[in-house]
């Protein structure tokens, strides 16, 4: 890769300058600017390989500026940078052209990373596309956080929204893994369309393929009628198939058929029907065990990982915990309820807290707070109540305590009687150890806050050792965090 002229354009210059030097070390041109009209005018005179812009600018946004850009230089190359690190801020970039979105504060080592691939592909391939309207409300935003988990998680929604690739949301129960589908949906190029959810585990197993699929009048005792299925009611949309984990292997097969061949027939129907929709699974089940268990088909599963997401839960974001009670405090008050506030120490107990229960938890904690309590500054004295509340409700419905040792024997009898009578899988050994070490190992890493030395130390190995167990078992820790 040769060395380019960079142009920069950013109101605060300690970036400018930190930009400058980094850049520079690279080989680089670099030129910087404090306003997008100076930014301007050197893209008019045709100067410049590649440019790098905030969003806010004293004369102008940012994003306003691309597209006037790459009207007139198509195969310039852009880069956006911004403090205002939502969803919306994200997806306005990637419709208007942008090559890449960086958040602030960004990790120097990644933004050298893009602007040299930035220079190094062919152009092409990125460009103004369709996408939703540029006054959306940042309020009505479905996935809310501005924490560097939820950042990572914007870029690669913007990046899928114009595109019609499957996807895969993984994340525990309560993670949002609906509303990041229906924010592909809603900004991508089938927002026109219909969005049908359906949950796998909430229908009948019997049914399942009726309710994808529709069926003929008479093709099964109760077919009065001919019904549509919920691939009929999406054509022109996007299909959600929820807990996918749950579906069984009779429709897993299928749907695999619908994959690959782009089309379907109802049930007790001959006629060949398009499949127009976008799929979109989601699941907080581990796949490739339930893969290597036989319970899910291993060319199913990679059809539909075409692009695997992993919502991050909220004990590890936990930054964005009281902008997310802010947000359903005002959700609450819109709704006529009463205007509330946490004092710091309430709000730090929240932050401290687990939430097993994830961002759905801590919307119900808020809502129940909300209509409760009555006074408008809620103190740590009623957090703390509610949350050992909650903890002994837990304790009442789950087994005694007992030690590690037990709890080990406890699963594996569970394990062996489920296989009624049958042995288990040849591999047993390996398998148990494999299973085991891969939430040890990720409990230990959420226990020091993603500090993999203090892991290390804690789980009594070398850190080196610990990293190649992260690499090998393709566990995802909290970036920027050592």
């Amino acid at each position: 890769m040769s060395a380019a002229t960079i142009l920069i354009a950013d109101d605060d210059k300690a970036i400018r300058t930190v930009l400058t030097q980094a850049l520079g070390r690279q080989g680089h041109v670099v030129r910087t600017t404090g306003n997008a009209a100076t930014l301007w005018q050197w893209v008019s005179a045709g100067e410049g390989d590649l440019v790098i812009t905030d969003v806010v600018m004293p004369d102008e946004n940012g994003l306003d500026l691309i597209p006037r850009i790459k009207k007139l230089r198509p195969s310039l190359r852009i880069l956006v940078m911004s403090a205002q690190n939502t969803l919306l801020t994200a997806v306005k970039a990637t419709e208007r052209g942008a090559f890449e979105y960086l958040p602030k504060p960004f990790d120097l080592r990644e933004l050298v990373s893009v602007v040299n691939r930035a220079l190094s592909e062919p152009a092409g391939g990125e460009g103004a596309t369709a996408g939703g309207e540029d006054d959306e409300d940042e309020e009505q935003l479905p996935l809310i956080g501005r924490s560097q988990a939820m950042q990572e998680i914007y870029r690669v929604l913007a990046r899928l929204m114009p595109t019609d690739l499957t996807v895969m949301i993984y994340g525990e129960s309560g993670t949002g893994k609906e509303l990041a589908a229906r924010a592909l949906h809603d900004y991508g190029k089938r927002r026109r369309g219909t969005f049908v959810a359906v949950n796998m585990a909430a229908i009948p197993r019997e049914l399942i393929e009726s309710e994808l699929f529709g069926h003929e009048k008479g093709a099964f005792t109760g077919a009065t009628t001919r019904s549509s299925g919920r691939f009929e009611q999406a054509a022109g949309g996007t299909l959600f198939l929820d807990e996918i984990g749950d579906m069984p292997l009779e429709a897993q097969t299928r749907l695999l058929r619908v994959l690959q061949e782009g089309e379907y027939t109802t049930v007790g129907g001959r006629t060949p029907i398009r499949a127009d929709v976008r799929i979109i699974a989601a699941t907080h089940r581990d796949l490739r065990q339930m893969v290597r268990q036989g319970l899910f088909r291993e060319d199913l599963f990679y059809r539909l990982s075409v692009v695997p997401i992993r919502l991050p839960p909220l004990r590890e974001r936990s930054e964005d915990i009281p902008e997310l009670i802010r947000h359903f405090f005002g959700q609450a008050q819109n709704e006529g309820l009463a205007a509330k506030t946490l004092d710091s120490e309430a709000m730090e107990a929240l932050r401290a807290y687990q939430w097993p229960g994830n961002v759905r938890e801590l919307e119900n904690l808020v809502r129940r707070l909300t209509v409760l309590y009555s006074q408008e500054t809620i103190g740590v004295e009623v957090i703390a109540g509610e949350l050992s509340e909650g903890e002994s409700t837990e304790r009442e419905v789950s087994a005694p305590a007992e030690s590690l040792g037990s709890a080990v024997e406890h699963h594996l009898r569970s394990y062996f009687a489920a296989h009624d009578g049958n042995l288990p899988a040849p591999g047993l050994y390996d398998r148990v150890l494999r299973e085991m070490e891969r939430p040890l190992i990720e409990l230990s890493l959420s226990a020091t806050r993603g500090n993999q030395i203090r892991a290390a130390k804690l789980l009594g190995l070398n850190r080196n050792t610990l990293r190649k167990k992260i690499r090998d078992l393709d566990i995802q820790v909290v970036r920027g965090l050592k």
